[in-house]
């Protein structure tokens, strides 16, 4: 097992539970806010700092000049002057590249696919749900989300953060089936059948390499 898996998900489809279900299957690790703590220690920014920014765009920038200065690192001049938030965006790219170049593993969300783009051993997913699954969902893990409705003012607002930062900062288009290898509504197998959907997955690609 040597391949590397990114997941991208709609807000409650279960798409962090399946990540980690699948990374304990293949006895590999599963990265999340844990990948927010890695970025934070290594690029010397405040996890605060780091967590305020998750997965939040800008539009304050031209996302060219986020390539540019990709480019020429981190000493040129309009790094300096960039927006702290394309910083952290920085700072996480180069930690999902070094995630992946330490061996197999399941990152979960934060543009991972568009950062591993250049990679023959990526495969990218993407988990999305049926409304009512996923506020039932939302309103189980949160203790004060007590309402339909306030399960679904969260999950749009979710949604559309993750939407606007993988947009932005990506040359796709967030949840849309032609972005990613394999896409699964989550409500139709339930959170064990997609996982055991995904190994099959896993395991035919890794066979016919």
């Amino acid at each position: 097992m040597n391949t590397v898996i990114t997941i991208g998900r709609q807000f409650g489809s279960g798409g962090r539970e399946i990540g980690e279900k699948v990374a304990e299957h293949y006895g590999i690790k599963c990265y999340d806010k844990e990948l927010l703590s890695k970025a934070a220690q290594e690029s010397g920014f405040a996890p605060e700092m780091i967590q305020n920014h998750d997965e939040r765009p800008t539009n304050s920038f031209l996302y060219n000049l986020v390539i540019d200065t990709y480019s020429f690192g981190y000493n040129s001049s309009s790094f300096v002057d960039m927006p702290i938030s394309h910083k952290v965006f920085l700072a996480q790219f180069d930690t999902i590249k070094k995630i992946a170049d330490e061996g197999p593993c399941v990152i979960i969300g934060r543009c991972a696919d568009y950062a591993l783009a250049d990679r023959k051993n990526v495969l990218n997913l993407f988990i999305c749900g049926d409304e009512s699954c996923k506020i039932k969902r939302i309103m189980s893990r949160f203790d004060d989300v007590d309402s339909e409705e306030k399960a679904r003012e969260m999950m749009i607002k979710k949604d559309k953060q993750r939407q606007s930062y993988y947009n932005y900062y990506s040359s796709k288009k967030w949840g849309r089936a032609d972005s990613y290898d394999l896409t699964i509504n989550s409500s139709r197998l339930g959170i064990d059948g997609t996982c055991n959907l995904i190994y099959q997955f896993v395991d035919d690609f890794e066979n016919n390499k």
